[in-house]
């Protein structure tokens, strides 16, 4: 597959990258890598800005799709922006009146740049506009690829909204919302192939409220649907000419996987998992898509945490630990991503259960060094969420030391300051799931010694 697309590159010199590669089948990007991408991008700005550009709305629209693309694929906030900016251009031209369809996808298209900001971000005020669109989008017409889309866009916010809190029915329930628009778009694409990876980005979405459902509830019934989910989805991807699809799917359904073994306490699955995450990794390269290879890293690492905690394996614990450091690697070039500070996060608690699962304060010790030179190194008003985690990270190095050698006033006073520390910073950013890991840890911390 490498050699693959080393043939695409070395085929399509610069002078025929002024026309793009793609002609405008947004289902043809997956093959390229991202330096080929940005190229199409530029290529596609440059069609839509020619004089006398023909039907220049549509080239505008083209435009929006491929730098939403890069946006996804590398967390970059310029790229979107860029999308959203194109997809805006593009309604204005095509008019709500004079091109309905083009209009609404235009609006569909711009509504899903605001979402992935939402993801990549966490700034729901994006989500809001986004539903505020697709809205509009399904106002407008009753045809056309828009349709789905708007419909799938929705469910979609919704199901983001109520993910903390929904039970089992509100999962289902929310989960059905998937299905009729991702059918609609299986038929679409029996004509237009970009139908075919839009119906499958569908259902990934759909298992991914499952498994997240799932996951929160412990729940085996949920993470079984979505690998369900899943497995649909895969046999129906080729991971030659949809290798970025493919990536996700197999990224996901390893992660539920993982997390029904958690639950079960089948060890035996891990190593099926570990194998699945080496072969996503194996086929899709940083150069190619440096989030979803960092994403895998995350899942990998999670594996490798859950083997070395079951074998009592310090090498296991080494492997999850620099899986976590390439992960960083591609976070780290975009600090304010919601993905960053988890990563930090989960980076730290490895190291400190490396050290609680051995008794070893010396391990212990080694994890403070670390988290204190991450911290000399920290301009707080520069990161401020990279901060508030090292601050979650002290206060849980703190319990763990008191687990180790027995209750300390003065460290339980210094992790209840880190973690109030940390708690103003997580409201600020909303986010969620670690603001409520720093009101887990100021509860324990009430508790009598």
């Amino acid at each position: 597959m490498f050699e693959f697309r080393r043939e695409l590159k070395r085929f399509f010199q610069a002078e025929s990258l002024k026309e793009g590669l793609v002609g405008g089948d947004p289902s043809l990007l997956e093959l390229l890598e991202l330096e080929l991408l940005i190229h199409e991008a530029r290529a596609a700005d440059v069609a839509a800005s020619r004089i006398g550009a023909d039907d220049r709305p549509t080239r505008q629209l083209e435009a929006a799709v491929i730098w939403r693309e890069i946006a996804r694929r590398t967390g970059d906030a310029v790229a979107l922006r860029k999308s959203a900016s194109a997809a805006e251009l593009a309604g204005a031209g095509f008019g709500r009146d004079q091109r309905p369809q083009a209009w609404a996808r235009a609006r569909c298209e711009q509504a899903a740049a605001a979402v992935l900001g939402a993801e990549l971000f966490g700034d729901d005020g994006l989500n809001a506009a986004a539903d505020v669109a697709f809205d509009e989008a399904q106002s407008t017409t009753q045809q056309g690829l828009a349709v789905p889309a708007a419909a799938l866009g929705r469910a979609l916010i919704e199901a983001r909204t109520v993910l903390s809190t929904a039970g089992r029915a509100m999962a289902l329930d929310i989960a059905a919302r998937f299905d009729a628009p991702a059918d609609a778009l299986d038929v679409y694409g029996k004509k237009h192939p970009v139908g075919r990876l839009m119906a499958a980005q569908a259902r990934i979405d759909r298992a991914d409220v499952l498994a997240a459902c799932g996951l929160r509830l412990k729940d085996p019934h949920l993470l079984r649907m979505a690998m369900d989910g899943v497995n649909q989805v895969l046999s129906r991807l080729d991971r030659d000419y949809e290798p970025l699809s493919w990536a996700r799917a197999m990224t996901l359904r390893a992660g539920a996987r993982a997390a029904l073994c958690d639950l079960e306490g089948d060890v035996g699955v891990i190593a099926k998992v570990v194998d699945d995450l080496v072969n996503v990794l194996e086929h899709v390269s940083r150069d190619h898509s440096p989030m979803d290879w960092a994403r895998a890293q995350m899942a990998l690492a999670g594996a490798l945490q859950m083997l070395a905690e079951v074998g009592d394996s310090t090498p296991a614990f080494d492997q999850a630990l620099k899986c976590l450091e390439r992960a960083l690697i591609v976070f780290d070039s975009q600090p304010a991503l919601l993905e960053r500070a988890n990563a930090l996060y989960r980076h730290a608690s490895c190291l400190l259960r490396r050290a609680e699962l051995t008794g070893n304060v010396d391990a212990l010790d080694e994890a403070e060094a670390a988290l204190r030179a991450e911290l000399v190194s920290l301009n707080p008003s520069a990161d401020p969420v990279g901060w508030a985690v090292r601050q979650l990270n002290f206060a849980r190095l703190y319990q763990a030391r008191e687990d180790l050698t027995g209750p300390n006033r003065e460290s339980r006073r210094a992790a209840a300051v880190a973690l109030s520390a940390a708690l103003d910073v997580f409201g600020e950013h909303g986010l969620r799931s670690l603001s409520d890991v720093a009101l887990r840890g100021l509860e324990r911390l009430k508790e009598p010694t």
